[in-house]
Parts: C-alpha cells; structure tokens; sequence
C-alpha cells in the first residue's frame, strides 16, 4: 500500500512539474513538440497549431503546449549547441522554411550519422540555393543554426552561374569542383524549370532524328510551336526541307512540298520516302 501512495504521490508531483514547467523547442508547421520532465519525455501539440518556428512552450495539459513568447537568438543557440552540427549546402526548398540539403562532405556525415544521403533541414531562415550551412539534429530530425561564414561565396556564385547557362552536371567543371558540389548540382538541376525544359527539347530532338533516320533523312534543326514543330531535314542526296509535323503522332502538317493536299495522310518517317520519289 505504501509503494502504491508513493508511486501516486510522484505522478502527482510530475504533473504539477508539467503544468509549470516552460521549454524551449523548434516546431514545424503541422508538427510536434517534445520536451523531458523529471525523466519522462512528453510529445505535444503546439497551440496554435499552425505554429512554426522556435517557441517557447507552457503545457496547458499532457497533449497540448501553447506557446509563451518568442525565445532569444543566445537562448535558441545554447539549445542548437547541444545538437550534433553538420555542414550542408542547400539544393531548394520543399516547403515552407524547409530546404532539401546535401552534406559538403560525403565521408564526414557518414562517421557523424551513419549514413549519406539528402536531408530536409527545418526552419532556414536565411540562405539561398547552393549556400553552404550548418545544421544539426537531435537524433529526429534536422534544423538549421547558421550560413557557414568560412564557406567560399565564390563557388556558391560559380553554381549558380553555371545553372543559369543551363550547362549538363555531366559537363560542369571549374576549379575546386568537389563530387559533392556536382551531386547537389545535379539534384538543383532536376528541380529546374530551364533544365526541363531543356530535357524535353533533347526528347523531342531524339524522337525527330529517329522518325527521318528511318525514312532515309537526317534531321538539321526544328522549332516548338506549341502543338506542332516546325522542321529543317535533309534527303539522303543533301535535298533541304521544311516541314510542319504534328506532335501528336508525328503525322504531317504541312510537307513544304505539293502533295495535293494529301500532306496529312503521311507520317515524317513516310514523309522522306514520298519526297525522294517525286524527285525521281
């Protein structure tokens, strides 16, 4: 019976511990805080909860934890020093304040962590693509503490640069290319606007040069016009062409030849036989 008033006296004293107690945590939106009180560590829901960022946190009962006030920049960093830091470079963000991440050395995240891959790191308040940071994690998850000042701003700018020339990860090189900076490249890279659009035209250039290889012709250059391109292609005896061809299933559009207004009965691949034999 004693053990029994005992052990209900210290959840007593726990839950009161609880009530008063106020902690420091980063939370993402739609996401969890937790916290370790006399031992026992206690998941929250943030009040509100749409809350994000860093907070500190009030329990209001053992589910919910509203949020007190804002912590200090020397409160937020005497929290992040208890965490196991990491250098990372920034690929893009996924959403809200979390960024995908890739490490600036690929052998010391695996002695850190174990493992080398990715990773989302929570609240980046500052930063932008292929900046190097540093973040640091409890063992869950990954949050951000600083821009690394020590990093070179020259190769962030030589990224970034080489992304706007839209040039191939295959074919980026400078000096001091690392294999890490190529892989966060080439994870930027297929994430970007201009390089899909450049591996659609490298498709659509394949899917041409195929369709006239097998007619006996050879593709020179072609123009997108939304539904339909507009082609420049050679016979086999050097005879120059232009041709309107649908993008649908390749049939013709316009063959820039007469065919008595039968253009569209013919595909490109049969478009080069029926030109060489008029020739004829």
């Amino acid at each position: 019976m004693t053990d029994i008033r005992k052990l209900i006296n210290q959840l007593a004293a726990q839950e009161n511990n609880l009530s008063a107690t106020q902690f420091i945590a980063p939370c993402v939106r739609g996401g969890k805080v937790r916290t370790k009180v006399a031992g026992i560590i206690y998941t929250f829901t943030p009040k509100p909860r749409n809350f994000e960022g860093w907070g500190i946190f009030q329990p209001a009962d053992e589910k919910i934890a509203t949020v007190v006030e804002e912590p200090s920049f020397p409160q937020i960093a005497e929290y992040l020093q208890l965490l196991k830091p990491l250098r990372l470079r920034l690929a893009y963000p996924l959403r809200s304040q979390t960024w995908l991440a890739y490490p600036v050395n690929e052998a010391n995240m695996r002695q850190r962590c174990g493992y080398c891959q990715p990773i989302a790191v929570n609240l980046v308040t500052e930063g932008a693509k292929f900046e190097t940071i540093i973040a640091r994690t409890d063992g869950a998850a990954w949050w951000f503490d600083e821009c690394d000042r020590r990093a070179d701003p020259l190769i962030t700018e030589k990224l970034r640069e080489q992304l706007k020339q839209v040039t191939p990860p295959e074919k980026l090189h400078f000096r001091r290319l690392t294999p890490e900076m190529r892989t966060v490249y080439e994870i930027v890279a297929q994430q970007a606007k201009e390089f899909t659009a450049l591996q659609q035209q490298r498709q659509d250039e394949k899917l041409l040069q195929q369709a006239l290889q097998m007619g006996g012709g050879e593709l020179h250059e072609f123009v997108d016009r939304q539904d339909h391109w507009v082609v420049e292609w050679t016979t086999a005896d050097g005879e120059r062409h232009t041709s309107a061809i649908s993008k649908t299933d390749l049939t013709v559009m316009s063959a820039g030849i007469c065919l008595s207004g039968e253009d569209e009965k013919f595909d490109l691949q049969s478009l080069v036989g029926i030109v060489e034999q008029r020739y004829e």
